[in-house]
Formats: structure tokens, C-alpha cells, sequence
């Protein structure tokens, strides 16, 4: 009796699992109230909301704050003499040759950084006692200037937090109205800007996402709810509410990695060793990197790009974003240009075809006017789109470049093919992975549509559309672990290391762990603890996460940790030095619980059985010549049995979703009900 909801820039997907029975739902988001959408999702679903046991959510609220620049009013305090960490930030210059190129605009700017006069050292060793009567000065001052969030990020807190915790302590004891953020409760790493950056994301975000979370959770409650709400992590897992209300930075991309976890686990279901995990919704296309049936996790990520964008030191999955999706409107530059994106229509008003008053071309539009959707099918029918205000749309901006209404259509999609086919092969080839050895799970409302063309783009031989592609990310959350991530500074000379200091190290992360769990009301005993160290060679800035043993592995088995780094060094940089001395700079853990729920979770697994056949029927689309149609078999999903084969051209329609299979491409519908693409 659960169910996941993932609500996007331009629909809101669900996912149920009722009595042993998947109930499905896709409507459009409501963009001024996101409740709304889940309330709406739900009764399309024909769900009770008092009848559920779990409820698990996916949400960009976190993201599209800072992407818009919509937070609270932050100030930022530290060591006195480091107020202007946050704004220097990195000596680095990502775009050499861009006379245009601007550093980071900060989200706080520096007449609200604020110092204090303590210190701590590289140790944890107070050096300079804090002020207690400096810190309610300050809180007085914060709360006439009309303050709304604080992020408290004072130096080497991530070696002994003791000050932090007590400036922390004092601002919400006297100002319980401040949104109030400490590094330390974020992330005890060490990089001071990082870290500040960090823990300004949170406060930054902090009010808007408690609000809406409230708002949620009240609203679950006033129609009878009493389960459990999970809110899914950027880092694949889920969290309570009550833990994504105060660390929110924590779900930047709480929508999109569900839908690659679940990929994951199809991969490894198909024993696939890399595959590719590609999601298009209506706003945004998302690719990421699967190895072994897991997503890639990188500790290092810039919410708005690593040119300019904030840098946020926590666990993410590794997923690239661009701009292109099935609502991107497409236009023309003043020299005549076509370009795509990455501007969209979103929900209100959406694309010209969804007849809600939008005139600017979009790809759906153009997927229309090629053939590729069918207007009485969209959404299973629930939601029939307009070919006439497609075609116009698509005219009027065809009409000045001298294009046929095909000709253009086909350059739309053409040009955001070309714009997910970059994203694609940055996390494949731009990570030494051959796309020719992988294979591509596609999924999302138009991720099938377009995953055969980005496939022939880049020589991907083989394209898996998973059962339920357009609620897939809906799908991943009710297939994800609980999860916690956590990490302290800790550094050495391995071999030289003190191994009780080692181990108090990691005992500190184990109860901080164990606490989570108290606090999320989940089962210890069923947990799951993977123990992590990072490691570098001595000089070298950045490290490499190395999984350990235990907590003991660098008194029992450190030459086994030494061996294992040299591997992975050899792996991501193509050379290891074995005879050079190795520096641990911090210890991790992981912590997992899987869902107890074995029938939801061999749901990819299992037998498929087809039902609702329809009859095939024929019509002409358009796929490589924009103005030679072809004749297309037109094939309902729900009706093809297990071990139905055909080779295209094929449309492959479902309720919610469509699959394109170009001419020559062998297609089957495998025993779990999953289509495999052959190019």
C-alpha cells in the first residue's frame, strides 16, 4: 500500500502498488501549488490517500529555488577574517577563452556576511573562545534586518563543531523564526568553500522547502493519511520528511535519480555491465552512467552548471542535464538561427498542441506533426492533442526561413537530438566508456520517443524500454533503499596511521548512523553499513573513494586498501605509482535499508502477461526524409506478448508513453515485458 510521486517541470507522474497491483496516474503539474498535482495524481489513480501506508516523493522544489533564485534572505556567518570565503571561492577559470565569463554570482551577498570572533584550529582545538554575547547581538541584528535564513559555517567546525553547535543553539532559542543551517549538520568535510557553499544551499532553500513540505504533509493528513512520508535523496535513497525539511539541500535532485536507480536495477536484471540510463520528460533529458547496475555517485556537484553554478559538496548521482525536453520551445536567433531550448513551455501553458493557449513551437508539437504521436492516444486518451494549433505554431516560425511545415518539424527534433546526444556522450565517453559496449534504458514520457535516433547518433547497438516508462521515475522511488551518507576529515600517512584514531572515526560515524535510523523510525537490524576512505597520493588535491572492509580495515587489512587504491587509480587516471606514499583524507559511511517488500521489488522481474490487445493500425511518419513518409505499423504495448518480434519502422504506443523504432531496427518484447531495440 505505497506509492511514489514525481512531480516535474510539465506532468506529475505516480506510481501505486496496491494489493499485489500497480495503479498508474500522469497529470499536468501545477506549478503555484505542487500539492495540487499529487491531490489531482492521485484521485486519476483512483487511490485513498487514508488507505495508504507510504508515501514517497520525488520534488525540484529544492533545485528550481536556486536555479531561479528564489530563496529566502540568507546571511552567512563565520570566523572573524573569512567573511569573504564564500564570494572568492575557487582560483580556477572553467571557460579560458570566454571574455564573457563571470565567477559564481553568490547567493548572499557580503553585506550580509557577518563574523565572529572565535577560532578552532586544523585539530579541533579551541584557540580563541566564542562570544556568546556577540552571537545574540548578532541574532538581534539579523532579525531587524529582515533575515529569514542563517547558514553558520565557522572555520575547521568539521574538526571539533563545538562553537557551531553553540551559535546554533543561541539563534534558534531567541529567534525560533530563523531558518538556521550549520555546517556541521550538513557535512563534516574539509574545503572551506565547498562546505560554505554547501550549508548556504541549505538555508538558502530552507524555508521555501519546509513551507512546501508542510503544506504537503498537512494536506496528506486532512484526507486521513497516517503512513509514513520518504523523500527521496539526491544520492538514490530516500529520507523522512522531517530530515528533508531541515537538511533540503539534500534533495537538489530529488526527481531525476529515481528513475536511474530503478534503471540500475534493470540493467543488472539483464545482466547488463554498462548501460546508459537516458530519462526525457517534458522540461528537461537526463543522462547517466550505469555500471554493474549501479548509478555512479560523485561528492562533487554545481547546481547550475560547473562554470558558474554553486558548488555542492554531498553525495549525488552522477546525472548530466540539458535543456531539452518534450515542452522545449523552439525558436530563431536574429541571424535566423534554429535552436531548441532550453526555455520551456512547462505545464501552463505547455505546447501549442495541448491547446491550453500556447503558440510557440515545441518538440511535442513537432513529434505531432511528423506522425510520431498519436493526438487521440496521448496520455491513453485522456488527453487529446491539437494538430491544427501544432501545425500553425511550427508555420509561423517556419514561414521566415523558407521551411515546409515537415522540414521544420524534423529540424526541431533533429537539434534536440543533437543537444541530449552531448549529454549522453558526456557520461559515457567523457568517461572512457565506449557507447558501442553499452546499452541505453530509456524511459520517461518522450525518453522512448527519441532513444532510438540519440542511439544511432552515438553507436549505442541496443535500447531497452523498461515497463512503464512514463512513471519509471515514479517506479524508482518505490524501488530505492533508505539511505544515509555520511563523512568526517580525517588525515594521515596510510601506515603511519593511529589506528584507534581510525576506529573512534568511524565508531562517530556509526552513531551518528544509528541515530538517523532511531530518528527515521526505520529498522536497524535490517541495515546495511559499507565503510569508504578516501585516499590520494601525497601532494595530489583531489582524492579517491576506496571501499574498505570495516572499520578496522586499515589495522587487519591495510595493504588490501593500498592494492584496491592502486586499481582504481589505474582505472580513472590510466597510471598508479605503486611505490608513492598514500594520504587518507576522510573516512565514510553508508548506510541502507531495503524496502521489505520482495514482490515490489522483483516488480522489473516479473512475468509479464499481455492484456487489452488492440487491433494494429497503419499511418505514415516521418524519420530520416522530412519529406518522405513512411508507412508505419502502429502497435498498443499492453496487447504484445512476451517473445513478440518485429522489426521497424514501428510506433509502439502506450498510455503513457510512445517508442519510435526505426526502419531495419529488430525489436521483442521480452518475458518481463520489457522492449529490446537491436540497431
Amino acid at each position: 500500500m505505497a506509492v511514489g510521486v514525481d512531480i516535474g517541470g510539465t506532468f506529475t507522474d505516480l506510481v501505486g502498488y496496491r494489493d499485489g497491483k500497480i495503479r498508474l496516474s500522469k497529470t499536468l503539474s501545477t506549478p503555484a501549488d505542487p500539492t495540487e498535482g499529487v491531490a489531482r495524481s492521485l484521485d486519476a489513480a483512483g487511490l485513498e490517500i487514508a488507505e495508504l501506508d507510504e508515501f514517497l516523493h520525488g520534488t525540484t522544489v529544492a533545485i528550481n529555488t536556486v536555479l531561479e533564485r528564489k530563496g529566502a534572505m540568507t546571511a552567512f556567518v563565520t570566523t572573524e577574517g573569512f567573511r569573504d570565503i564564500y564570494e572568492i571561492g575557487r582560483g580556477n577559470r572553467p571557460e579560458n577563452f570566454n571574455i564573457f565569463f563571470h565567477r559564481p554570482r553568490p547567493l548572499v551577498p557580503r553585506d550580509r556576511c557577518y563574523e565572529l570572533r572565535e577560532r578552532m584550529n586544523a585539530r579541533g582545538e579551541a584557540l580563541v573562545a566564542l562570544d556568546q554575547d556577540e552571537v545574540r547581538r548578532l541574532g538581534a541584528q539579523l532579525e531587524a534586518d529582515g533575515v529569514q535564513a542563517v547558514a553558520i559555517c565557522l572555520l575547521h567546525s568539521y574538526a571539533n563543531p563545538a562553537h557551531e553547535i553553540l551559535v546554533a543553539r543561541l539563534l534558534r532559542a531567541a529567534h525560533p523564526q530563523l531558518f538556521v543551517t550549520a555546517s556541521h549538520e550538513i557535512l563534516r568535510e574539509f574545503r572551506e568553500y565547498e562546505r560554505s557553499s554547501t550549508t548556504v544551499l541549505n538555508a538558502y532553500v530552507g524555508p521555501r522547502a519546509r513551507d512546501y513540505l508542510q503544506r504537503l504533509e498537512a494536506h496528506l493528513s486532512d484526507q486521513g493519511f497516517r503512513g509514513a512520508i520518504q523523500i527521496m535523496r539526491s544520492n538514490g535513497g530516500s529520507m523522512s520528511l522531517r530530515n528533508a525539511a531541515a537538511q533540503p539541500v539534500s534533495m537538489m535532485e530529488s526527481g531525476p535519480v529515481a528513475g536511474m536507480i530503478g534503471a540500475g536495477q534493470l540493467a543488472g536484471l539483464l545482466g547488463l555491465s554498462s548501460a546508459i540510463g537516458f530519462d526525457m520528460g517534458g522540461t528537461t533529458a537526463k543522462a547517466a552512467l550505469l555500471t554493474d547496475g549501479a548509478a555512479a555517485i560523485e561528492e562533487g556537484y554545481f547546481i547550475g552548471g560547473y562554470a558558474t553554478g554553486q558548488p555542492m559538496q554531498l553525495p549525488v548521482v552522477d546525472i548530466v542535464e540539458v535543456g531539452a525536453g518534450g515542452g522545449s520551445v523552439a525558436w530563431r536567433d536574429p541571424a535566423g538561427g534554429l535552436h531548441v531550448g532550453p526555455r520551456s513551455a512547462g505545464a501552463e501553458p505547455g505546447p501549442a498542441c495541448y491547446g491550453r493557449g500556447g503558440t510557440e513551437p515545441t518538440v511535442t508539437d513537432a513529434n505531432l506533426v511528423l506522425g510520431r504521436l498519436n493526438a487521440q492516444r496521448f496520455l491513453g486518451g485522456g488527453m487529446p492533442l491539437d494538430a491544427a494549433c501544432a501545425g500553425k505554431a511550427i508555420e509561423d516560425m517556419a514561414r521566415p526561413l523558407g521551411l515546409s511545415l515537415s522540414a521544420a518539424a524534423a529540424g526541431i527534433v533533429r537539434i534536440a537530438d543533437a543537444a541530449m546526444a552531448l549529454a549522453v556522450r558526456a557520461v559515457s565517453v567523457k568517461k572512457g566508456v565506449d557507447p558501442r559496449d553499452a546499452a541505453m534504458i530509456a524511459f520517461g514520457g518522450a525518453g522512448p520517443l527519441h532513444a532510438v535516433a540519440l542511439a544511432r547518433e552515438i553507436y549505442v547497438p541496443r535500447v531497452v524500454i523498461p515497463k512503464l516508462p512514463g512513471n519509471f521515475s515514479a517506479l524508482g522511488m518505490l524501488l530505492s533503499a533508505w539511505r544515509h551518507d555520511s563523512v568526517r576529515t580525517l588525515v594521515g600517512i596510510v601506515g603511519k596511521l593511529d589506528p584507534k584514531q581510525v576506529g573512534l572515526a568511524y565508531d562517530e560515524l556509526i552513531a551518528a548512523a544509528r541515530k538517523q535510523l532511531a530518528a527515521d523510525s526505520v529498522d536497524a537490524e535490517r541495515a546495511a553499513f559499507a565503510f569508504a576512505a578516501d585516499l590520494r597520493y601525497r601532494g595530489q588535491e583531489h582524492a579517491i573513494t576506496v571501499p574498505v572492509a570495516g572499520a578496522d580495515a586499515f589495522a587487519r587489512s591495510e595493504e588490501a586498501v593500498r592494492a584496491r587504491f592502486h586499481e582504481l587509480h589505474e582505472l580513472r587516471y590510466g597510471h598508479a605509482a605503486a611505490e608513492e606514499t598514500i594520504e587518507i583524507v576522510n573516512v565514510r559511511l553508508t548506510v541502507t535499508v531495503a524496502r521489505d517488500d520482495p514482490e515490489l521489488r522483483g516488480y522489473l522481474g516479473a512475468p509479464f502477461h499481455a492484456e487489452d490487445p488492440r487491433p494494429e493500425q497503419k499511418r505514415d511518419v516521418v524519420f530520416d526524409d522530412a519529406e518522405q513518409p513512411l508507412a508505419t505499423r502502429i502497435l498498443w504495448r499492453p496487447g504484445l506478448a512476451p517473445g513478440f518480434r518485429f522489426e521497424g519502422p514501428a510506433v509502439i504506443e502506450e498510455p503513457n508513453s510512445t517508442t519510435l523504432v526505426f526502419p531495419g531496427n529488430l525489436a521483442e518484447i521480452t518475458a518481463h515485458g520489457h522492449i529490446v531495440i537491436t540497431l
